[in-house]
């Protein structure tokens, strides 16, 4: 295998994209990145974990008040809150780490535009998990934090709309768009163990030295 690749996993929520990418990554014995992700990038821009936990994938219009964008480049303005913001930026702060974690070696890196960080990365391997509303609705009612049908799809919608807006605006594609990924998976007809056995040798074929 290469000595270094890395699977990035975008998802819609209560697709289990984060189920898939922790069984992907223990598939093949790499490491695995999700909300830790935040702990790290939060140290690194000086600010709280929980700032950055409050605004992960947030809608850009909650950013575009803190920096002005042009594509492929931004500046920082300044910052009077609680967590002031200094050159570094919350997504300039994820993505080098993104870039970071890829130099260590192979890993799975679910969300925060991963796919579009690495794209000038040799070795990278981009998938979309998705499934139809009434099964991620019923996903998000198993886990316990949402015990009402319409709140679960509320959130789901929510969160959906959140991360499309962040997606579609950091990067020049389409979230969820299967021209935007190279493989795109429905959960809801392969199960989870078995669409992350059958990414194990795609990727163990695709990375072969």
């Amino acid at each position: 295998m290469k000595e270094k690749y890395a699977i990035t996993v975008g998802r819609q929520f209560g697709s289990g994209g984060r189920e898939f990418g922790r069984t992907l990554a223990n598939e093949l014995g790499i490491a695995y990145y999700d909300k830790e992700l935040l702990t790290q990038a939060a140290k690194n821009a000086g600010m709280s974990r929980e700032f950055f936990e409050k605004n992960d994938e947030r809608s850009p219009s909650f950013l575009s008040g803190l920096f002005s964008f042009n594509r492929g480049g931004f500046s920082a303005v300044n910052y009077s809150g609680s967590n002031s913001i200094s050159d570094d930026t919350l997504y300039r702060s994820q993505s080098d780490l993104i870039r970071e974690l890829y130099d260590r070696g192979p890993c799975v890196i679910v969300g925060r535009t991963a796919d579009y960080v690495l794209r000038d990365c040799e070795n990278v391997f981009n998938i979309f998990i998705h499934a139809p509303e009434e099964e991620c609705v019923r996903r998000i009612l198993a886990r316990g934090d949402i015990n009402d049908p319409a709140k679960a799809r509320d959130k789901a919608r929510r969160t959906n709309r959140l991360r499309s807006s962040y997606y579609n605006f950091y990067t020049d594609k389409e979230w969820g768009d299967a021209a935007s990924y190279h493989l795109t998976i429905d959960s809801s007809l392969i199960p989870i163990p078995l669409a992350a056995k059958f990414v194990a040798d795609v990727v163990r074929e695709k990375f072969a030295d």
